[in-house]
């Protein structure tokens, strides 16, 4: 398989850039895929990994099985980023963040901005409430999905 090993720098400075974790690009037969941890974001939700290594029969102790921690639920009524990309919690640097705890918002306010890709995505609230919790920070990169805020 021959490499192009331009296209692979060029895709992962755009990831560095735009803050995204994974891109993927696909003409005709070849497939090229770059990742990148999200160590910020990760080494704060999820416990160390531990890899397993091989002890001495004589040493070995009967296994055993605990169970997963069940994964956090977003909240019921929590506005979800549409895309992977970065939260920015107002309009521009130094200027007030559109929204805080305990503000009432009318469907249709704006509630952040992700960016991604060099594009400013406006996050609007999905329904009249009151903002019961903000559930990233200015700058922070998110994940499609990932809950952003909380409206009560």
């Amino acid at each position: 398989m021959n490499i192009d090993s331009a296209l692979v720098r060029e895709l992962a400075e755009l990831l560095a850039e735009t803050g995204l974790s994974e891109i993927e690009v696909e003409d005709g037969e070849r497939k090229i895929r770059v990742s990148r941890q999200m160590i910020q974001q990760m080494s704060a939700t999820l416990p160390p990994v531990g890899y397993p290594t091989e002890a001495p029969a004589s040493a070995a102790a009967p296994a055993v099985a605990a169970a997963p921690a069940p994964a956090p639920e977003a909240p019921v009524d929590a506005v979800k980023s549409p895309m992977v990309g970065t939260a920015y919690m107002s309009a521009e640097p130094g200027a007030a963040p559109f929204i805080a705890v305990g503000q009432s918002v009318k469907e249709g306010d704006v509630l952040l901005i992700v960016e991604a890709m060099k594009v400013m995505n406006q996050i609007t609230a999905p329904k009249s409430g009151t903002i019961k919790a903000i559930l990233v920070d200015n700058q922070q990169p998110v994940e499609f999905d990932q809950p952003l805020v909380v409206i009560g």
